[in-house]
């Protein structure tokens, strides 16, 4: 691990991997195989098609948005949400994919999944920077929901012909 992968904070979520860490030729490669674009937004720009703001991911249509200091997992996410969806329904997305619990969680586990596919990344550091990030699971951490209690994020995945494993 470099030096400056985590910089000294007391703040969990400061020692998440960035995009401008991994660079943006894998994941715009690998988005590009599920018929997305991933856009490099300038430092200080805002992000378009950020739910959450700061440095989140953001999605439009079929583009994910990121900066440099976007977390891996907020990318992985936000293109995640366009992955599960319908492709007919995609264009009509800005901001927000989706209110479905069963889609969240497809999501969420199809992240995890997508990060064995990243140069330097891979499931245990993206489920590591989930839980410093905070998101929240009923088994406590991304790791126990993954290995225990995502069965219906497993179903509705391989339903679909996604990947899964």
């Amino acid at each position: 691990m470099h030096p400056d992968t985590h910089p000294a904070s007391a703040d969990p979520a400061s020692t998440v991997l960035r995009v401008g860490q991994i660079g943006f030729d894998a994941p715009a490669a690998l988005l590009g195989r599920f018929g997305l674009q991933l856009r490099r937004v300038m430092p200080d720009e805002p992000i378009p098609g950020s739910f959450w703001g700061d440095a989140e991911a953001g999605i439009i249509g079929n583009t994910v948005y990121a900066r440099d200091d976007t977390p891996v997992h907020s990318l992985l996410h936000e293109a995640g949400h366009l992955i599960v969806l319908p492709a007919e329904r995609r264009p009509d997305v800005h901001t927000d994919a989706t209110d479905s619990v069963e889609e969240e969680d497809a999501t969420c586990y199809l992240q995890i999944v997508l990060a064995d596919q990243l140069p330097g990344v891979g499931r245990d550091r993206l489920m590591a920077d989930m839980d410093a990030w905070g998101y929240t699971f009923r088994l406590g951490s991304a790791r126990a929901w993954f290995e225990r209690d995502a069965g219906n994020a497993r179903e509705f995945l391989t339903a679909r012909g996604l990947p899964h494993a």
